[in-house]
């Protein structure tokens, strides 16, 4: 059913949120920005099967009913979903020693693993596991999409020399390569060279010349021309046509699913943290809302129209959402018109793909990996905060050497702890009041007062058994050192928004000490569902009248009750 929007006097429908409204003085903008994303997308999707193991034709499938049933199902008027170098190669990873890579079975497995990161999505949307994409922090993301680059690139040379290839894992690889060197084809080093000395020179005069596709199409016409197939290897028959639609043919057991849950997991977390984060952008940059539940639901139809299609997990794509944005495009009316575009390549265009070098490829997905190297962010990462770049290093190091299932693990895991650690020694503070009236912090071990006899702690962090010891020690430390000794501690709370059981039998504790030494504890600005009104009835432990909005009413009440000026 549709609805009418009071303000604007059009018409917005639950779906095609990301469509409407519209003016038609858009739309010319939407149909180039689409034409733009086939031209840049067609060959990069197909270079991505290379990364996932599937057949080529798979996917031309993920940019056409997975990329409309977004549009349609979605909030983002800005995120591209499709084929992603990340989920492509932990689909790879997962799916090693489980089927032959490339048959039947495999591509069935892919299809099984679309619907069951699908089925993450909606249990994220039911249960309110959207947050989770807030645990994958910009550093560790950094991190495990510049191993995945190291791994996609390293794992293109072969391709790239026309070797047979081989090994398991990224070094693996580089050593059968490297025991392989003297059956290096040059016919297909010459023609990968040529790609990326057309697509890197095409991006140095313009983003929006599509130099993949200019070297994909030069590439399929020499390849006709000469005929390469007889020196190195070309594609083949590519089938023409619309996707079988169906449930993927699997010999269903618990067994099975159990081996496919750590990397349907490990995907839907790849696709949670990185879609949100891309729509977050985006949605920012024009001062549009969305809405995360609503994209859930929609990359979840991606997903299963994915499965059903006969095709990988897709995700959400920032250099595909960038590629449109770079166009003009402004809603999801772009990827529906791109949508139209690999329908009509679909149906009448695949018989010149039959011609198209493997090296070509191997090439166009080696760019990928090298894109995906983020090089500046580490840099800046370690300029600006040392710590978090070793967690994005190890992170990197961990995709490369054991894998991009367990790197994505270890990011999630890599992040829970940086957040525990902040979160566990907290930087407190003693506030000193100025006479513009203002409050200063000063470090804790200042042992400065706020007036004689007074002294206002502030702790910076919620109250949890990880930190309560530091709470009290601080506390305790202050107290013995305190100079003029102390008459009254005033706990500025403002930053506390929950306090749990093993932090409040420590709050207990610190006021048994201290009323012991003829200290009066009071607590200013503290949240009313945390501390008077909570189930620990502090409010009757410390006296009602020991709790302050402001600090200056703390101040006000010591001066009259002390006659301190």
């Amino acid at each position: 059913m549709a609805t009418e929007n009071a303000k604007s006097g059009r018409w917005r429908f639950p779906v095609l949120q990301g469509v409407l409204p519209i003016g038609a003085s858009q739309i010319p903008a939407e149909i180039i920005a689409g034409l733009t994303l086939a031209a840049l997308a067609v060959p990069e999707v197909m270079g991505y099967t290379k990364i996932a193991g599937t057949p080529v034709i798979t996917g031309l499938y993920t940019i056409l009913i997975p990329m409309a049933l977004f549009a349609i199902f979605g909030s983002s008027r800005h995120l591209v979903v499709g084929a992603d170098s990340a989920t492509a190669a932990i689909l790879a990873a997962g799916l090693v020693g489980i089927a032959s890579v490339g048959s039947d079975e495999y591509v069935a497995l892919a299809a099984v693993l679309a619907f069951m990161a699908a089925g993450f999505l909606i249990l994220a949307r039911i249960i309110g596991l959207g947050f989770l994409a807030d645990f994958l922090s910009r550093t560790v993301l950094v991190g495990f999409l510049t191993g995945v680059g190291v791994q996609v690139a390293l794992g293109q040379i072969s391709g790239m020399f026309g070797l047979e290839g081989g090994g398991h894992g990224t070094f693996g690889k580089i050593w059968t390569d490297l025991q392989q060197l003297e059956q290096v084809n040059f016919h297909a080093l010459a023609v990968a060279a040529t790609v990326l000395i057309v697509t890197v020179g095409s991006k140095k005069v313009s983003n929006k010349i599509p130099g993949a596709l200019i070297a994909v199409i030069g590439a399929i016409a020499l390849s006709w021309a000469l005929n390469l197939g007889q020196y190195m290897h070309v594609l083949g028959h590519v089938p023409s046509g619309l996707p079988h639609i169906g449930l993927p043919q699997v010999p269903w057991s618990t067994e099975l699913i159990g081996k496919l849950v750590p990397t349907a997991f490990a995907m839907f977390v790849v696709i949670l943290a990185q879609s949100a984060a891309t729509s977050r952008a985006y949605a920012a940059r024009y001062n549009e809302r969305f809405s995360e539940d609503t994209d859930l639901v929609g990359l979840a139809a991606a997903n299963i129209g994915a499965g059903l299609s006969g095709t990988f997990v897709v995700n959400g794509s920032p250099t595909k959402t960038q590629m449109v944005d770079s166009a003009g495009g402004r809603s999801q009316l772009s990827l529906l018109v791109t949508t139209a575009i690999v329908l009509v390549v679909l149906l009448f265009l695949t018989a010149p793909l039959a011609y198209l070098p493997e090296a070509v490829l191997s090439a166009v997905v080696f760019l990928i990996g090298f894109d995906l190297i983020d090089t500046e962010g580490m840099k800046k990462i370690y300029r600006e905060r040392r710590s978090e770049f070793w967690v994005a290093l190890i992170t990197a190091l961990m995709v490369v050497f054991v894998g991009v299932e367990q790197g994505i693990i270890l990011a999630i895991v890599l992040s829970l702890i940086d957040h525990t650690r902040r979160g566990y020694r907290p930087k407190n503070a003693l506030l000193q009041p100025a006479a513009s009236g203002t409050w200063h912090a000063q470090p804790v071990a200042s042992e400065v007062q706020a007036l004689p006899g007074l002294a206002v702690y502030r702790f910076t962090h919620s109250l949890y058994y990880a930190n309560a010891e530091q709470f009290s020690e601080e506390i305790t430390e202050l107290v013995n050192r305190a100079d003029p000794p102390l008459r009254w501690l005033c706990l500025d709370a403002s930053a506390v928004d929950d306090v749990d059981f093993t932090a409040a039998e420590t709050l207990r504790s610190i006021f048994a000490i201290l009323n012991d030494k003829g200290i009066r504890l009071v607590v200013a600005q503290l949240m009313e569902d945390v501390g008077k009104e909570s189930r620990y009835h502090f409010d009757q432990l410390f006296g009602r009248d020991a709790f302050y909005d402001t600090l200056d009413d703390v101040v006000n009440a010591y001066r009259q009750e002390t006659g301190v000026k």
